[in-house]
């Protein structure tokens, strides 16, 4: 396995680079997170994970060792390829997404585009306590509004309103005052949207 190269940076993108090691060019995809930590200088070393499939071999790089864990363990979830793993880490910083999953956060993973509701729901459930061990992190809670947050957002859903207009009135209602039940943050967003 090529587990990391060391070499020219000959092409950059926010997708994908190309990196030179003796006379060799390999493409690697990273995530917008690495392509920010890039060097502006020519020499660059990468951590990498090379996915093997019938059809191709790909690298996916990483500046930090720890985004490249975070890597490994979302495309350990079924459900959840290298790309759609990539995007997560392009929308969440590692640590972001690391806390989100050992808070048990459904919203803030189903933020990354392409991720729905039960798809988060298995990251968290498949993942969270091999976070919680890995990082040595106590069980964080999540913020008391999240729940009441949470059950605001199914049921305006059910009613007939889209999640992502929903969310953003529901943000700014519980900013002004975290403490309504769910009850009056559902009367609220009706009133606003």
């Amino acid at each position: 396995m090529i587990t990391h190269l060391r070499g020219k940076l000959v092409e950059k993108n926010p997708t994908e680079i190309v990196v030179e090691c003796s006379g060799v060019g390999y493409l690697v995809h990273i995530s917008l997170h690495t392509y920010s930590l890039l060097p502006s200088e020519e020499a660059v070393s990468i951590y990498t994970h090379l996915q093997v499939k019938e059809d191709s071999h790909s690298l996916y790089g990483f500046m930090e060792v720890s985004e490249r864990a975070i890597f490994r363990l979302l495309i350990s979830v079924s459900g959840i390829g290298a790309n759609t793993a990539r995007t997560m880490l392009s929308s969440l910083s590692p640590e972001e997404l690391r806390d989100a999953i050992a808070a048990s956060n459904v919203g803030a993973i189903q933020s990354v585009k392409g991720i729905g509701l039960k798809t988060a729901q298995r990251v968290i459930i498949e993942l969270k306590d091999k976070i919680l061990k890995i990082y040595d992190l106590e069980e964080l809670s999540s913020p008391l509004d999240n729940t009441n947050k949470e059950e605001a957002l199914s049921a305006l859903e059910v009613l007939g309103f889209a999640r992502k207009q929903s969310e953003k009135m529901v943000e700014k209602i519980l900013k002004a005052s975290p403490s309504l039940s769910v009850e009056d943050i559902i009367k609220q967003t009706l009133k606003g949207l």
